[in-house]
């Protein structure tokens, strides 16, 4: 008998009639056939008043007592929906984290799963009990109670169907589903049938809320199908899954993230380490880094940008001011009235052109883009936040997000039928067996690109329109663009930077001094033989650090890094090609404890 997991978020328990009205569909998918479990959060804003009650107590709580506290609120909804499927005539047991065996680390208020038992649920099941589990915590070594932080009971009921190799996890929310945007923004979104783990990654770190990226990361590691429905109507919902929604689309969402700051550090000596220096320091201070540019130097200096939360900036310009000490020079400007407008699809690997359209909408609606930093399924403007929603509205429309797609993806059934992911049978059970904790950093390669060759525009004047010159020019070409890297405009001026493969380097050359020459653009510069060295894995935005361990092994071997770029699931550096091999078996050592043989 397949087991389906439901989980119903705190909107969808907030009262009596709703917690009624899930139990009516947990009974509903056992006389479908199903084994059930059902993971609960805490009943409406029940969490903010028990943070509120703290905080009347002290304004510095233990985080042990704060799980303690904050994991009452989830007893509360398993036993209330417990009593509501028996009062209806069915079977139902409520449990604990602790009681099902859902063991964590010891990081209190943002615990990382390490193992789950499945004995006691199992034997439940087969007893044709409903088994209604806490969402959002655990139990460590000691016994304590730990809560799994932001998201934390989306991520128990992935786990929970990752480990009984459910058929499903059905995640019932205040919504129908996941958006090509935000409806709130953009009325014309439509809702996708289905769409891809690493799209729903980007989504989810770009500000899309209906599911914690923790969660998505969990189950493209174990392959379990995610299934976003609406606790409220009967609608078909969204389908996370391996695939996107459509074969021929090159984008498939877009995403505004509208409180960014912009730190700028200029002028800083262009030598191995000046990364790590800087960055490292950001991370010291627990900050959590966004976009990360860096362009091509010149005369012995380089600039590095990069994104944080506003609420971030003050302790983001202590670090680097910190770190300017320590390198002996180099300036810092800042900007906390920008916002990031991104462009996410599976299919930009495969197809031409993607950036320039991008480019183009955006100049066409007179939005000026402060900086670009892209990745095989991912585009990411800086504009100014007044233009930011105008933005968003503009990359929606110019790749037609609002029209269902012409040639969808592979069916995927919703719910029911659909069968278990090869990746759930033997590979993700060899991943936990190996693996200490459930949840941990997992690199899926060190990869070596020494195909392509670097393009560097400077002098660039900082107003709409050239990005998408330059980008539609080398489209007509019929070349095909990989990373490109604009950093933050300096005096009204900012430099552009691009790759191509090698063998197009002249003509891409004639291309591009054709655009510079027009635009009143500096000199164009150029690298025959450059590295791309890649890490891409699971969990690299939850495990902070992934960036640090590559720019710290590199900046040792004394690698100097000349262009970054970052996404949810991979992170991009340019060096010197003489260096490729060399950089890329330094970077294999520094992950080997966390690469997939």
């Amino acid at each position: 008998m397949a087991i389906i997991v439901q989980k119903f978020g705190g909107t969808s328990v907030a009262d009596a009639k709703k917690i009624l009205s899930a139990a009516h569909k947990a009974i509903g998918a056992q006389q479908a056939g199903h084994q059930v479990v059902v993971v609960v959060s805490a009943m409406g804003k029940n969490t903010d008043m028990l943070v509120d009650l703290a905080g009347q107590i002290t304004d510095r709580p233990l985080a042990r007592e704060m799980d303690m506290l904050l994991s009452t609120g989830e007893q509360v909804s398993v036993a209330l929906m417990a009593m509501a499927i028996h009062s209806l005539g069915h079977k139902a047991v409520s449990l604990t984290g602790a009681q099902i065996g859902i063991k964590t680390d010891s990081s209190h208020t943002k615990a990382r799963i390490q193992s789950i038992s499945t004995e006691r649920l199992g034997q439940l099941l087969d007893e044709g009990h409903i088994v209604i589990a806490a969402g959002f915590q655990g139990i460590d070594e000691n016994f304590n109670i730990t809560t799994l932080g932001r998201g934390g009971s989306d991520l128990t009921a992935v786990a929970l169907a990752a480990v009984l190799r459910a058929e499903a996890c059905e995640i019932y929310t205040d919504v129908d589903g996941v958006y090509t945007t935000d409806p709130r923004k953009i009325p014309e979104a439509r809702r996708m049938a289905q769409i891809s783990y690493d799209e729903m990654l980007e989504l989810a770190s770009l500000g899309a809320g209906v599911m914690h990226s923790r969660s998505v990361e969990f189950g493209k590691k174990f392959g379990v199908p995610i299934h976003v429905r609406s606790s409220f109507v009967d609608a078909p919902g969204t389908m996370v899954v391996a695939e996107p929604e459509a074969s021929g689309q090159p984008v498939g969402g877009a995403a505004l993230t509208e409180d960014e700051a912009r730190v700028t550090v200029s002028d800083v000596p262009d030598q191995p380490g000046t990364s790590y220096a800087i960055l490292s320091r950001i991370a010291a201070k627990n900050i959590s880094v966004d976009m990360i540019v860096q362009n091509v130097g010149a005369e012995g200096k380089a600039d590095i940008s990069f994104t944080v939360l506003r609420n971030d900036l003050p302790l983001a310009t202590e670090a680097v001011t910190e770190a300017l000490g320590d390198l002996g020079a180099g300036t810092l400007d800042y900007d906390d009235q920008v916002s990031k407008v991104s462009a996410v699809g599976l299919g930009m690997a495969r197809q031409t052109g993607v950036a320039h359209q991008m480019f183009r909408a955006l100049s066409d609606a007179g939005v000026n883009v402060q900086m670009i930093t892209t990745s095989e399924i991912k585009i990411s403007v800086l504009v100014e936040r007044r233009g930011a929603v105008d933005a968003l509205r503009a990359v929606h429309q110019t790749f037609g997000l609002g029209t269902p797609p012409a040639t969808p993806g592979p069916p995927v059934a919703a719910s029911k039928g659909a069968a278990v992911p090869d990746a759930l049978a033997p590979d993700a059970l060899a991943v936990v067996t190996r693996l200490a904790g459930m949840e941990d950093l997992v690199i899926e390669g060190v990869v070596l690109d020494d195909t392509q060759a670097r393009l560097t525009i400077a002098d660039v004047p900082d107003r709409p329109g050239i990005a998408a010159a330059v980008f539609e020019k080398i489209a007509a070409g019929g070349l095909f663009v990989d990373m490109i890297v604009q950093s933050s405009g300096h005096q009204g001026r900012t430099i552009l930077s691009f790759t191509v493969p090698a063998q197009d380097l002249e003509t891409a050359l004639g291309l591009t001094g054709e655009i510079a020459a027009e635009f009143g653009c500096g000199a164009v510069t150029s690298s025959p033989h450059v590295a791309k060295l890649s890490v891409s894995g699971v969990g690299m935005r939850s495990h902070t650090g992934v960036a640090m361990r590559m720019f710290k092994s590199l900046a040792e071997l004394g690698i100097n890094v000349e262009m970054i770029n970052t996404s949810e699931v991979r992170v991009n550096v340019v060096v010197d090609g003489r260096h490729g091999q060399q950089g890329l078996a330094c970077l294999q050592q520094a992950f080997a404890d966390v690469l997939l043989s």
